[in-house]
């Protein structure tokens, strides 16, 4: 299968025959596109072209295409539909897709919209996904799965199961409940069809079963997913009931929108942003952290003033002054990096001491080799054997520093319920930055007798 590659010459001349109304081309040309790369194309159109795209194509196709876009786009595409060709696109959608694209309309237009869908059961579900918050198992889970009574023979089984699969895209389990729909385990495709038609599945099913509450939260679904290779896990609510699925699309989606937003705030952007916002909210993004930048770099010169005597006799000591702050921002956006990377993935292992315990003494044994380096150079180059010292010295203590700060500060957030990925960002740089400029001149005033 050749790559899709979206060109300017293919938008071009789907924006002619919209224009030309050459309906039929154009289903001929979009007949073997997938949904995805629809959705790309219409991304690249105006709100106009793409709502004629829409209602061309067939509701099957769209609906699909709809979950695929870009949420501005999707948004203008929704206004210039009426709520019964909305309704027509969300029966097309399984429950948590259609939950969220209902989720995204106008409060006066929901209970229309969800009035005019045909399957009322499918109608149902939607308006049951609605009521759980969306940073939850149950504002990410789908309705549609299948299931079987414990107390059913495997003939019965076979028979219900047919007839619920016709709702499910795709069965990744067989999830056994018992007479109140509390889950009990998971049944076998091969044990079901190597057993007598007359066996209970009580006899059959494996009782060892993982699943999630409704309440939990969209990033621990992922980590536990992850962790067991599975591609689909059921959800219960609180006194058990199986009440709904997660598929691993759905976490997919929450591992790249978690990535996405570790990026920004690692480098410095408060807020979930993308290149086409507005220039306000992008500025709003950023200015927070670049104000926090300013104010280090404002510290760190008052910092300097202090030992304005000290770098009047010592004139290299203020060369050196950006490599020792570059040092110290590093190492720690290095040292939280590994920490956030590991509270992510749940895989810290010792407590607090002794992870800064195992910090320290990696930073020590990388600050005496970089020192070493430095001190060399720094003789050879100035002649001057004390202030090099000084400085080589000051960089050991600064790197060590760094080192502790940048392991305690996700830990302390993480301890706190704060999101551990802002210690990747600028706020540790900054720290360090000011932290390191300190140290590195009340270092080298101490050395140098001044």
């Amino acid at each position: 299968m050749t790559p899709f590659k979206l060109t300017d010459e293919l938008v071009l001349e789907i924006q002619l025959l919209i224009d030309n109304q050459k309906d039929a081309e154009l289903l001929s040309l979009l007949e073997e596109v997938h949904y995805a790369d629809v959705a790309e194309i219409i991304n690249e159109l105006n709100p106009e072209e793409a709502t004629y795209l829409i209602k061309l194509l067939d509701s099957d196709q769209t609906s699909d295409v709809l979950t695929e876009l870009d949420e501005d786009v999707r948004e203008r595409i929704l206004n210039k539909l009426s709520a019964k060709e909305i309704a027509g696109e969300l029966e097309e959608l399984d429950t948590d897709d259609a939950a969220d694209i209902v989720a995204e309309l106008p409060n006066e237009i929901i209970q229309e919209v969800i009035s005019e869908i045909e399957d009322r059961e499918h109608a149902k579900d939607i308006v049951d996904l609605l009521r759980y918050d969306v940073n939850s198992a149950g504002g990410l889970m789908a309705k549609e799965l299948v299931k079987v009574n414990e107390n059913w023979n495997v003939l019965t089984c076979v028979k219900e199961m047919r007839t619920q699969a016709e709702n499910v895209t795709r069965v990744h389990s067989i999830y056994v409940v018992d007479d109140e729909d509390k889950l009990k385990g998971r049944l076998s495709l091969k044990d079901l069809l190597t057993t007598a038609t007359t066996t209970h599945i009580k006899d059959v099913y494996i009782p060892k079963v993982d699943s999630v509450n409704v309440n939990e939260k969209p990033e621990e679904v992922a980590k536990i997913m992850s962790k067991y290779d599975l591609e689909a896990i059921p959800v219960v609510d609180e006194i058990g009931r199986l009440v709904g699925r997660i598929t691993i699309d759905d976490i997919v989606d929450v591992i790249k929108e978690e990535a996405d937003k570790d990026y920004q705030m690692a480098a410095g952007i408060s807020q979930g942003v993308e290149a086409d916002d507005s220039i306000w909210e992008l500025t709003r993004a950023r200015l927070p952290w670049l104000f926090l930048g300013l104010l280090g770099g404002v510290c760190a010169a008052a910092i300097m003033g202090g030992f304005e005597d000290l770098i009047s006799q010592h004139a290299l000591l203020f060369f050196f002054t950006p490599l020792i702050a570059a040092m110290a921002g590093n190492v720690g956006v290095q040292s939280s990096a590994i920490i956030v990377q590991g509270l992510a993935n749940d895989d810290l292992k010792g407590s607090i001491s002794q992870r800064l315990i195992k910090e320290m003494l990696l930073a020590a044994l990388n600050g005496v080799i970089l020192a070493l380096v430095l001190l060399f150079f720094t003789w050879i180059w100035q002649g001057s054997f004390i202030t090099s010292l000084a400085i080589s010295v000051s960089l050991i203590a600064v790197i060590i520093v760094a080192g502790i700060i940048g392991t305690f500060t996700p830990l302390f957030l993480h301890k706190r319920g704060i999101d551990p990925a802002i210690a990747t960002g600028p706020f540790i740089t900054t720290s360090n930055d000011i932290f390191g400029i300190l140290i590195y001149f009340t270092i080298a005033k101490m050395l140098l007798g001044i």
